[in-house]
């Protein structure tokens, strides 16, 4: 029987099933996609994620007579009329309803297709459109018992990724992402047959589009234990080769005694010593040394952070992923080489806190504990773990970290200048008053107890007196 599941908004995925049961004619419902399956993997004993995401199969009907028996329970979206599929929101939760439907490529890279749907086609033909035969599974509703006409629930048994067609890449190329991200999620290992498919089908790769990559790549970086499953599969078959050639770049770059793994492996590593979860931070740790390759030089790698910060920002806007994080992975790249030095100032200190952002300093402590982890070599000290301590003390105290934190604005930069006589009284400001304010701010860096009032506007005064002289020697 399907398990059920509370859910934090609306019924439980039993109650929908019952109210759709009651709706429907005997014999015709059936629940398909991941639940089935990962109803299976958690009867094996597998830890599964929570499904709130419901899809439903429903025989012998045309579209007309569902929509009949459907719309008294609640809102009803139809999502393209070729492929007769239903949003039925019901008591706040959304769920998908399909006819069967059988699909012919007619075209490359799932672009094209003839398409068939409605009572004529069958269960067991909708089902082997699937991508993978752990997929091709349904269980019918109430009885709950299970379809499996493809030998899914032996898949899932023996924990492996199989097609049912050698073109089922060829069809649908985003199928290989997603054998990617299946086998690092799961530990799911691809047969024989779909490793050389997506071999095969590998030069496919840029007929997906850049945001579905993105998509599957950020299923498989979030959500599995260890990515690099994954990504070795991608990278051993030529897929990642297709989108992200510059990763693949380092695979046998050696390294220095530093590391024990070379430029590939070393990134695998990292990545997979950081927590599911975090987008940000496992791109971070996958991309923290791709600008190594490029910046060899016998045993050194000069400046590759900033080369892997630029390389970053390419790679993660080909694929169309947001701003926030190009800048924020970009950021962590570039910045992965700080010294952990006890030596420094707490001005120092301050400053650096001021080049990551305060925003980011808990990630960029992650991505270095990860990287010490993936040398493959034994930790050397605690002197990275006794800097992190130090900066974590200074941000306790509260320091001025950007101008925004002093305790003046723009507005008394614009009435000091007023009274002195350099601007007439209309003046609503330009460039002098951001290079007055920075100057003040990094006054408040050397001694944050400057950071108030009377005497940020004594330093103003004492700015422009430097200022004034400064333009009379200049004449």
């Amino acid at each position: 029987m399907t398990v059920s599941r509370e859910t934090p908004d609306g019924p439980t995925n039993e109650a929908i099933d019952r109210h759709l049961a009651e709706a429907l004619p005997a014999g015709s419902l059936y629940a398909v996609g991941g639940r089935v399956r990962d109803d299976l993997r958690q009867a094996a004993g597998e830890i599964i994620e929570t499904h709130l995401d419901l899809d439903y199969l429903v025989t012998n009907l045309t579209a007309e007579r569902l929509l009949e028996r459907l719309q008294s329970l609640g809102r009803i979206d139809i999502v393209g009329a070729a492929f007769a599929v239903l949003k039925l929101t019901l008591a706040g939760r959304t769920v998908d309803i399909a006819l069967p439907r059988r699909e012919q490529s007619t075209g490359s890279g799932h672009r094209e297709f003839a398409v068939q749907s409605g009572p004529d086609v069958s269960l067991e033909d909708d089902l082997g459109r699937r991508d993978f035969r752990m997929n091709m599974l349904a269980r019918a509703l109430p009885s709950g018992v299970l379809v499996d006409p493809y030998g899914g629930a032996d898949d899932i048994a023996h924990r492996r990724i199989d097609v049912l067609s050698p073109k089922a890449f060829e069809e649908d190329p985003l199928r290989m992402l997603r054998a990617a991200q299946f086998a690092a999620r799961f530990g799911y290992a691809p047969t024989g047959q779909t490793l050389e498919a997506m071999t095969r089908s590998a030069h496919l790769t840029p007929t997906i589009s850049p945001e579905r990559i993105a998509d599957e790549l950020g299923k498989l970086l979030v959500k599995a234990p260890r990515p690099s499953t994954g990504l070795e599969l991608l990278r051993k078959t030529g897929v990642l080769r297709e989108f992200w050639p510059e990763l693949t770049e380092g695979y046998g770059v050696e390294q220095n005694e530093w590391h024990a793994y070379d430029v590939w492996h070393h990134a695998m590593a990292t990545v997979d010593a950081t927590p599911p979860g975090d987008l940000t931070l496992r791109l971070a740790a996958l991309l923290h040394d791709v600008g190594k390759p490029r910046t060899k030089e016998g045993p050194h790698f000069y400046r590759h952070e900033s080369v892997g910060s630029e390389m970053a920002v390419q790679m993660l806007t080909r694929l169309r992923f947001s701003n926030e994080i190009v800048d924020d992975v970009s950021q962590l790249v570039a910045q992965h080489m700080f010294a952990a030095d006890e030596a420094l100032s707490d001005a120092a200190v301050r400053r650096f806190i001021r080049r990551v952002g305060l925003a980011r300093i808990d990630r960029l402590f992650a991505v270095r504990q990860a990287d010490v982890a993936g040398s493959g070599l034994p930790k050397r000290g605690d002197h990275n773990e006794r800097f992190a301590e130090r900066v974590w003390a200074e941000i306790d105290r509260k320091p001025a970290f950007s101008v925004t934190d002093l305790h003046v604005r723009g507005s008394d930069v614009i009435a000091a200048m007023v009274r002195r006589g350099l601007v007439d009284s209309g003046f609503r400001g330009d460039a002098r008053v951001g290079e007055a304010l920075h100057w003040l701010f990094e006054q408040v860096t050397d001694a944050p107890e400057r950071n108030e009032r009377t005497s940020l506007l004594l330093l103003l005064e004492r700015y422009f007196d430097q200022h004034i002289e400064r333009a009379a020697l200049a004449k």
